[in-house]
């Protein structure tokens, strides 16, 4: 599945992916009020929080040149968030694919179809030997979607407070 577009925005088969604004900030303070979307994210994030998370989306962007997008379906409709970003595991730097959809957009390939998005937007356009999943252990719905995509299974740890598995992928030599 190939991204066609910029890094600012780019589109897949059925969704718009766009660099994050203010202007998103309602959709994104509902997805992350979700109990069910948050379960696997560190729980349910107040509007505050969502604005925190938001204001750091927005520096990470300045900073790498890439980050998080905010999704939409081909209607326009908000479907959630997906991304590349930088992040430190266990003392080391590395870039982590992430993804979390709106629940009415749950079990539709979604993910699948973003995830693929991401990957050839790494191999393309990030010099980084490796791309990490970093899953809550019990979010086997997220595994399964990274496993699908290539990584595999590399270690379990502690991440943010939270019990993960790490999955990778490697670019191919």
């Amino acid at each position: 599945m190939m991204a066609t577009g910029t890094l600012e925005r780019f589109a897949t088969t059925r969704l718009t992916a766009e660099r994050p604004a203010q202007a998103h900030l309602d959709d994104l303070i509902r997805l992350h009020l979700d109990p069910a979307v948050s379960r696997y994210l560190g729980g349910v994030r107040s509007p505050e929080a969502t604005i925190s998370w938001l204001d750091a989306q927005l520096a990470h962007w300045v900073e790498c040149g890439f980050g998080v997008w905010v999704l939409h379906g081909m209607d326009g409709a908000f479907v959630g968030r997906a991304g590349l970003r930088r992040v430190e595991l266990d003392g080391t730097r590395e870039i982590e694919i992430v993804y979390s959809l709106a629940r009415a957009y749950w079990g539709r390939g979604l993910a699948t179809e973003i995830a693929a998005a991401l990957i050839d937007l790494w191999l393309t356009r990030i010099d980084s030997p490796s791309l990490a999943g970093i899953v809550a252990v019990g979010n086997t719905a997220s595994r399964r979607v990274l496993e699908k995509s290539g990584f595999g299974f590399e270690r379990r740890t502690v991440f943010r407070s939270a019990d993960v598995v790490v999955l990778r992928r490697m670019r191919a030599e």
